[in-house]
């Protein structure tokens, strides 16, 4: 039980306007490091599994920590979470800005993601405190909508940044110094904690983030080292080991962060599967896109970013349409939707990347993607917390959201390993393998004139090679995007039949869907 509930009676729309401005930078800096990395690379001369790092360990911190951050801001303060977190981030980001080694900017972007956890987490569990009823409904629609700017425009904004700024150093220093302010007035936001306190999953937290680690250890480090090395083996067994470990602990635990035994009901079941998928769809290839953009068409990374606003910018749009017309559709139609479009625009975007294309070619497949979505946003977070009695509806969205999150770290780097075993593959023959996976290496940067560098044949010809064995590639990755995504559609089809539970509060359900980490 909360110490008040409702009105905080403090100022709700000053820490609506305090939340927003600081959640809006977590999507930015999340998709904008893909922009950055080419230069990165050119910068700290990285290994391609390096690469690949910066932005998957940002993904693996921040999916692991959201709900032990949540019971930690219910144990510690909301307030203290929330400044913590921002706090945290700032100091990541300054460290990135100046990191003279590619390790320590891997260790920040850690960091960060822990940073991150805590922003959203302690933000959502502010508003859920400040707002009641109807007013909480708004309040989470601006949470939400402040998300989707930041998943929209970051990309482009790190494109502008590293651009007009010249540097990579410049999106992460200004990503510390613009929550400065922010972080100045959270002191006067309300202060609130729960009375009763449930305690820590620590058993739990731990399990999992070393089991999402040690698969993404082994997935990201695959291609390079081979899928037969040691290492990768012990990784990917460790993995499953520490999973295996995670359901039980979760199963035997008092205060579980998951409640494993939610995962019996179908349609909750059908409904977690779908972000799952929707990260292979939508947030791996948002985070592949530029550099194949920059290395094969050798564009900047403004332009980058800009081209892959046909991807985002329907996300700010589709949610509010679907929104208008969800009560005359049904929720399994809508889902099955989402998995549909997605599966449709990445089959025919294999029709149209190629080297030369132009805006108009991609924006047909990039907008069917980013509309189907654009549907899940609207929809997924309430149809998971009304898949399940309303007693259960907190801890439904917290393991609805974990899965989200982790599934977006995992599918970031299978798609990222599969594009480098596939591109390594197509040049192998022309090339040997030796100079293929030094090729392989500088070209997944988005590093053409390193991959010429590195290849030892005539530029005119390797350029042709490298960013045909490049297309065929991500062909491949968008294909099976394609299969996965009508896989998906045929399994939401079958499972999602029964009706949702009724909650009784439909403006409560929104709310708990966005909060739930926090809650659980």
């Amino acid at each position: 039980m909360e110490e008040s509930f409702g009105s905080s009676g403090g100022r709700p729309a000053a820490t609506l306007a305090v939340v927003c401005a600081a959640i809006v930078l977590v999507p930015v800096t999340a998709t904008g490091a893909s922009i950055a990395l080419p230069d990165i690379s050119a910068s700290l001369h990285t290994s391609l599994a390096s690469a690949q790092w910066v932005v998957n360990a940002f993904f693996l911190t921040f999916a692991s920590f959201m709900a032990i951050s949540g019971s930690l801001a219910d144990l510690a303060g909301r307030r203290l979470m929330f400044a913590t977190g921002i706090a945290v981030f700032c100091a990541a980001m300054l460290v990135a800005a100046y990191a003279p080694v590619i390790g320590v900017l891997i260790l920040a972007r850690v960091i960060a993601g822990i940073g991150a956890a805590a922003v959203v987490t302690g933000g959502s569990a502010l508003l859920a405190h400040a707002y009641a009823g109807r007013g909480r409904s708004r309040a989470f629609a601006l949470f939400g909508t402040a998300i989707g700017l930041g998943l929209a425009f970051g990309p482009l904004i790190a494109g502008v940044l590293v651009t007009a700024l010249g540097s990579w150093r410049a999106f992460f220093l200004v990503a510390a110094v613009i929550l400065v302010p922010v972080l100045l007035v959270t002191p006067l936001l309300p202060a609130s904690r729960e009375r009763h306190r449930a305690g820590l999953d620590l058993p739990g937290a731990i399990t999992l983030t070393l089991s999402l680690s040690a698969f993404v250890f082994g997935v990201i480090e695959g291609p390079s080292l081979g899928w037969r090395h040691p290492l990768v083996i012990c990784a990917l067994v460790a993995a499953a080991a520490l999973m295996a470990a995670f359901v039980i602990v979760e199963r035997r635990g008092t205060h579980p962060m998951i409640d494993v035994s939610l995962f019996a009901e179908p349609r909750f079941l059908a409904i977690c599967v779908i972000p799952i998928l929707l990260a292979f769809g939508f947030v791996a290839p948002l985070l592949a896109l530029p550099a194949y953009f920059m290395a094969v068409d050798g564009i900047d990374a403004q332009t980058a970013g800009l081209l892959l606003v046909l991807l985002t910018g329907p996300t700010l749009v589709v949610p509010v349409v679907v929104g208008a017309i969800a009560h005359r559709v049904s929720q399994r139609v809508l889902l099955v939707a989402t998995m549909v479009l997605t599966a449709v625009g990445a089959a025919w975007s294999t029709l149209t990347i190629h080297a030369g294309a132009y805006a108009g070619e991609l924006a047909g497949p990039l907008l069917l993607i980013g509309t189907g979505f654009g549907v899940s946003l609207a929809v997924l977070d309430g149809a998971a917390v009304s898949a399940v009695s309303p007693a259960r509806a907190g801890m439904a969205a917290g393991v609805f959201n974990t899965m989200r999150l982790g599934g977006e770290a995992v599918a970031i780097a299978v798609l990222g390993s599969l594009l480098a075993g596939v591109t390594q593959a197509r040049l192998t023959g022309s090339l040997g393998a030796d100079r293929a996976s030094a090729v392989t290496a500088r070209l997944l940067q988005g590093d053409m004139s390193g991959t010429l560098a590195a290849g030892g044949e005539p530029a005119a010809q390797l350029r042709v090679i490298a960013s045909n064995a490049y297309t065929d590639a991500l062909h491949t990755g968008m294909w099976t995007i394609a299969a996965t995504a009508a896989l998906g559609a045929a399994i939401v089809a079958v499972l999602v039949r029964k009706r949702p539970v009724s909650t009784g509060n439909d403006g409560e359900v929104k709310e708990m869907a966005l909060a739930g980490t926090a809650a659980g």
